[in-house]
């Protein structure tokens, strides 16, 4: 990516960074550094790893005080909707990112469910570039601008209802037992991996569920115990 490409990238963003590198490497993917091993920049796991801290941070220390009557688990499932790989990839594309990732070129092509990962996890790098480079305070500016405007549509639409939670209660109700999860197949390269997941009630398998990470698995296969079990 040339000087001019990250600088519109930047602008995007609204933020100016001191060290652009942080931002290039935000947006580089591992499989990217496999086929360019000459990269001025490695890829952009813990940068990830450290935005994924720090949007938790951001978003509970908001939710707290704005819903001061809430209980805990409640806004657990708030922050878990605003976090999840769905919200924070339309995040991204809505700020353009898509067109600045570093990929290789198996990853280019593929533009359906890795690609919403990779955008996900691009948007977490993004925060911990920022908080890197500009400190908690734009990291948190950032965030509240490009993210909080999304807190209504989840609890006016009870989008924090995911299928996890729904399944659960209908099994407690119903059945008296609370579901359990477990990883049935993982195929894939570390950075392409798929899995499958049972749901269980009990030692019974109720239904599965496929996915790019254990989390998405887990939720699909809890859509398809709900039909199953004519619980939604």
């Amino acid at each position: 990516m040339n000087p001019d490409e990250l600088e519109a990238l930047a602008r995007e963003l609204k933020i100016k960074f001191k060290d652009v590198n942080l931002l290039l490497q935000a947006v580089t993917h591992r499989s990217y550094i496999n086929e360019n091993p000459g990269c001025p920049v490695g890829h952009n796991e813990r940068l990830e790893f450290l935005g994924d801290a720090v949007l938790e941070l951001v978003v509970t220390e908001h939710l707290y005080a704005l819903y001061p009557e809430k209980p805990e688990g409640e806004l657990t499932s708030y922050r878990a909707a605003l976090v999840n790989a769905e919200m924070l990839a339309d995040v991204a594309s809505d700020l353009g990112v898509n067109s600045y990732m570093l990929l290789s070129r198996g990853e280019k092509k593929d533009t359906g469910r890795a690609r919403h990962y990779i955008l996900a996890n691009a948007f977490e790098a993004i925060v911990g570039a920022i908080y890197l480079d500009r400190g908690y305070d734009s990291a948190q500016k950032f965030i509240a601008r490009v993210l909080f405007l999304k807190i209504k549509d989840v609890v006016e639409k009870k989008l924090w209802k995911d299928p996890k939670s729904t399944f659960q209660e209908g099994a407690q109700e119903h059945a008296g037992v609370t579901p359990n999860y477990k990883v049935l197949k993982e195929v894939g390269p570390d950075h392409a991996k798929k899995f499958s997941v049972g749901v269980y009630l009990g030692h019974t398998l109720v239904a599965e569920g496929a996915g790019l990470s254990k989390q998405e698995a887990e939720v699909e296969a809890a859509k398809a115990a709900l039909i199953k079990k004519g619980w939604g």
